[in-house]
């Protein structure tokens, strides 16, 4: 399975034929590589619904074919806009052809901002356990530090979570560091950091606090295989 990331939260992985995009925020990102019309992913999956983590979905979708899946208040609402999509919701699973989608907890609010200034409730904020090939990838959204990441590492072997570390917004560096220990991934990559000011962080000194476990800074575009 390839995965690689593109700035701020943006994750792809190649599984099979199939491609999945999580969170595509791409235009206004300084920091991605990727470009709205390259891009053909068959699935997206959404964490929720501030718009630098729903980004371009819409235009993507309807460009693509792209299925969406996302929590469900954002799905009824993105499906409104025209494109297809599947709602979920926190602890729920669904196998679809391209491999299983659970969704978490995560801690923190999740609204749509839109261009006449006017807030969307999304429902509750999700974070994201993709599971195939007999590998776990654990997306955490926006959320801050919370027990229960203890539950889901031991529910769950991931072999790779991407934790933001940017603060302010999400954890910062050491809450992210804890939750490692809590989820015990065999690789974490620290994502949502120096898109923006109040984000600014050195991911060098978030890997200098993770104690026992392999961390990998990845640039926008870099690749791993799990």
């Amino acid at each position: 399975m390839e995965v690689s990331y593109h700035g701020h939260s943006i994750v792809k992985i190649k599984t099979g034929d199939k491609v999945i995009l999580i969170d595509p925020y791409i235009t206004g990102n300084d920091l991605t590589d990727l470009v709205v019309a390259n891009e053909k992913p068959d699935v997206i999956l959404l964490t929720h619904g501030h718009n630098d983590h729903v980004g371009d979905t819409i235009e993507i979708a309807k460009a693509s074919g792209a299925l969406v899946v996302a929590p469900n208040e954002l799905a009824v609402w993105l499906g409104w806009q025209g494109i297809e999509t599947h709602g979920m919701n926190i602890g729920g699973a669904c196998e679809f052809d391209f491999g299983t989608v659970k969704f978490t907890k995560a801690f923190h609010s999740s609204s749509y901002t839109t261009d006449d200034q006017q807030l969307i409730y999304m429902g509750m904020p999700a974070g994201i356990l993709f599971m195939e090939e007999g590998k776990t990838i654990y997306h955490a959204g926006d959320t801050s530090l919370f027990g229960d990441m203890e539950l889901i590492g031991k529910r769950h072997d991931i072999d790779i979570a991407f934790l933001p570390i940017g603060d302010n917004f999400t954890m910062g560096p050491e809450d992210a560091a804890y939750a490692v220990e809590l989820l015990s991934p065999k690789l974490t990559v620290p994502v949502h950091y120096n898109t923006f000011p109040p984000i600014v962080q050195d991911p060098e000194d978030f890997k200098k606090l993770v104690k026992d476990y392999e961390v990998l800074v990845m640039e926008a575009g870099d690749v791993t295989r799990i």
